[in-house]
């Protein structure tokens, strides 16, 4: 299967089971389209036809282009087959009852009501509550437990907000770090925040225990404080914006990221992002709201056009910028076309409810953070382990070959079947597809596709 298009001013072909990427001329560009359907005499005779007025194209440079196609599928970099279906349980099946990251839920609670959160203003449909230090130690205690052979082991703080919370967090990466040379361990922390409780001490601890830190930043003000306020309706963007520019200034270099969502409010994403790079900031994501349908934030068709548009607009003002020497990242177009994900992880999936669990103030472990208060997606919990093997056997077969509409789709060896939280709240199964989340995926790999290959090239 192959997937070509024009972005740029390149002609990219994308063979999408061996994952070479091709960047060709027009006549080229043309027999690939050709290659499979038609006969080589046909596809000859159609291309001097088209090219009959152009005198720099040949018919002999015809027959050679299509030749260097042909030579091109003989040595397995176009038309390639896929072969992998029989592969796509196997990594699961290797890794079975190997846990490699827990997302700890240190409080259902936060000090933002922002209308759009998914997590119900950090409840999760549920009561307010906060992690114990007991609940949260044994929560590592598990981790270590169940990941076998694995060294290095991952843990998110997530809300509501975890800094509202951050004794018991503090106590916890300590505890962590006190076992992790005996137990043959390294913890990777990861702290998602609002930024309103941020102060020199969270800077200060954090740039020195967590690997990565994630600042939720919406972008312009009027937006950001369009949805990100506090329960007496104020805005927080002059709140927080001066301590992640300390923040981030202070990390000297190690990860971080600034999250953003965009809305039926701003499908035009670039403006925000452009602001968040006047801010100083360059490691950004800017993500597509997830909403009920009905709800206002949610995009439109009219918005979905618009933000298509910004995709590529983004990969023009990325390349703008390298060319200043100014480079930045976008999250969404992190790619290596050397390298990536091996094969069997990029059919088996994100892993979720197999390898990464999330777990709730009470100790309850779910799929991920978007299945938190949903009884029927409930493992287990942190003393007794998954008990729930139902649902965790129908994670387990989740992968790419387990959605009948992933099995036409260019993107699938990227999206590894996609989110199954975003599909079965889409559709009622977590083998569904989320439509307009596909839609959205597509466009962006071949934004970052077109932005790599810009960079290989020295373009």
């Amino acid at each position: 299967m192959i997937h070509q298009y024009k972005l740029g001013d390149y002609n990219i072909v994308i063979d999408v089971c061996s994952g070479s990427i091709h960047v060709v001329d027009e006549v080229a560009y043309d027999i690939i389209g050709l290659f499979e359907q038609k006969s080589r005499e046909d596809i000859l005779l159609a291309m001097e036809e088209k090219y009959a007025d152009r005198s720099d194209i040949s018919k002999e440079d015809i027959a050679e282009c299509y030749a260097q196609v042909q030579g091109l599928k003989d040595a397995g970099k176009l038309f390639m087959p896929d072969n992998f279906a029989p592969m796509a349980g196997k990594l699961k099946e290797k890794t079975a009852g190997v846990v490699k990251a827990l997302c700890l839920h240190v409080a259902h609670t936060c000090n933002l009501n922002c209308s759009y959160c998914f997590a119900s203003q950090g409840k999760y449909h549920g009561d307010r509550a906060v992690m114990s230090y007991e609940v949260g130690k044994q929560a590592l205690d598990f981790l270590i437990a169940n990941s076998g052979t694995r060294r290095n082991l991952e843990v998110d703080f997530f809300g509501g907000e975890p800094l509202m919370n951050f004794q018991v967090v503090k106590d916890l990466v300590a505890y962590a770090r006190s076992i992790e040379k005996e137990k043959g361990k390294n913890f990777r922390f990861t702290l998602t925040t609002n930024g309103v409780l941020v102060d020199a001490e969270v800077i200060q601890w954090a740039n020195r225990e967590c690997s990565n830190v994630v600042l939720s930043l919406d972008g312009r003000k009027e937006i950001h404080d369009r949805f990100r306020v506090d329960y007496a309706g104020n805005g927080s963007w002059e709140k927080i914006v001066p301590k992640f520019q300390k923040f981030v200034e202070a990390r000297g270099g190690k990860e971080y990221y600034m999250r953003g969502t965009f809305t039926h409010a701003n499908p035009d994403f670039l403006k925000d992002i452009e602001v968040m790079l006047e801010l100083g900031f360059n490691e950004l994501s800017m993500e597509p709201v997830v909403c009920a349908a009905g709800d206002p934030s949610g995009l439109t068709e009219e918005d979905m056009a618009i933000v298509m548009d910004q995709y590529e607009k983004l990969a023009e003002l990325m390349l703008q910028k390298d060319k200043e020497g100014k480079p930045f990242t976008f999250y969404h177009y992190m790619i290596d076309l050397s390298g990536g994900p091996c094969i069997y992880k990029r059919i088996s999936g994100c892993g979720s409810g197999t390898e990464y669990m999330a777990v709730t103030p009470w100790g309850d472990l779910y799929p991920c953070h978007q299945f938190v208060g949903e009884e029927r997606f409930k493992l287990g919990n942190i003393w007794d382990g998954v008990t729930n093997t139902e649902i965790q056997n129908e994670f387990a077969a989740c992968n790419v070959y387990a959605h009948p509409e992933c099995r036409d789709c260019w993107a699938r060896l990227y999206c590894s079947g996609g989110c199954a939280a975003n599909a079965y709240h889409a559709t009622g199964s977590v083998t569904g597809v989320y439509k307009d989340g596909c839609k959205l995926f597509c466009k962006r790999m071949e934004c970052a596709i077109m932005v790599a290959v810009a960079r290989a090239l020295g373009e």
